[in-house]
């Protein structure tokens, strides 16, 4: 007789399973054929109250669980192939479990990435959705973090905080208050927050012009820092030059937020990379094709050390913090 769990798996998973090498969700393990090409593998958790709001809406929570996944293997260069899922819940929510489904079903269908197989447990601890991605790059052409040349450009993609002020806005912070009466720009930095936009399409021209990258997830600064350690260099780069949207720049602009919240705060899910100054122009190139904001901010140094942030009149700036930390 099927357990609780099979059942709850039959009605909200296997429908999900549409690639072969699921095997309909029935056995214990999961094939993923290989093509003669390297598998890029990349997970991520995300806990309820820590990466996102106990009462924010089941779908959003199931997108961003699949698209901080889809973002590792972005700034990998990698294609999606595939995802396994684990899933922590307090209690079997029907309609809870419904909507999230809908929402993980129609991501997985429009980045390509079908599930593969997971597992669903109880726990007496808060709900807990873990993801394991698997992408697809030619053999030896993974962009990683240590690829930093001096004398490289850093770019970002898309803006930076948005994120930070959507949470922000969330618990009732300042951005609560200053944007109380603008629902336009509330629903954008909400927006931004619950339900990242993973550069997925930028992923072919990261292998074919970027020395080194990786996605922004706990920071711009933290990440930047974190990419010049395992390449052996530094960076300076010009705070005016980071990207900011006009939601963002306007509460700047007021002074209900600051720089330094912006560019340590997480959930940004952008892209992060160095090039060199013969590939920028065809990096630029592939970024407007691709439909995708791609932003100079700075450049490598070639003595090893912490990233230097520059403001307006090109003086350092010491910064309290560089991004997020669990510990």
């Amino acid at each position: 007789m099927p357990s609780g769990e099979d059942d709850l798996i039959a009605r909200h998973f296997r429908p999900l399973a549409t690639d072969p090498g699921a095997l309909g969700l029935v056995d214990d393990a999961a094939i993923l054929k290989a093509r003669g090409e390297d598998i890029v593998v990349t997970t991520d958790a995300i806990v309820a109250g820590v990466h996102f709001l106990p009462d924010d809406p089941p779908d959003t929570v199931a997108r961003k669980a699949l698209r901080v996944n889809l973002s590792d293997l972005a700034a990998k260069g990698a294609t999606p192939a595939g995802f396994v899922l684990t899933l922590a819940l307090q209690r079997a929510d029907e309609s809870w479990l419904a909507a999230f489904a809908r929402g993980l079903g129609e991501d997985a269908a429009h980045y390509g990435c079908p599930l593969l197989g997971g597992d669903t447990v109880s726990t007496p601890g808060p709900l807990m959705i873990s993801i394991t991605a698997f992408g697809r790059v030619p053999v030896g052409t993974m962009v990683r973090r240590d690829g930093a040349r001096p004398g490289d450009w850093v770019m970002v993609t898309g803006t930076i905080g948005d994120a930070t002020l959507g949470l922000d806005l969330l618990k009732g912070g300042a951005a609560a208050a200053a944007l109380q009466h603008d629902v336009a720009a509330r629903e954008v930095l909400i927006g931004r927050y619950r339900v990242p936009q993973p550069r997925n399409a930028l992923a072919a021209a990261l292998r074919a012009h970027a020395s080194a990258a990786m996605d922004v997830s706990d920071g711009l600064a933290g990440d930047l820092a974190k990419l010049c350690a395992a390449s052996g260099v530094s960076a300076t780069i010009d705070l005016p030059r980071v990207p900011t949207s006009p939601v963002a720049a306007a509460l700047l602009g007021r002074g209900v937020t600051g720089i330094e919240a912006l560019v340590c705060g997480g959930d940004d899910y952008e892209v992060l990379c160095t090039v060199a100054d013969a590939n920028c122009e065809c990096m630029a190139d592939a970024a407007r094709s691709a439909g995708v904001a791609l932003t100079p901010i700075g450049r490598i140094m070639a003595e090893p050390g912490a990233p230097r942030f520059l403001d307006a009149q090109g003086r350092a700036i010491a910064l309290s913090r560089l991004s997020y930390s669990h510990f």
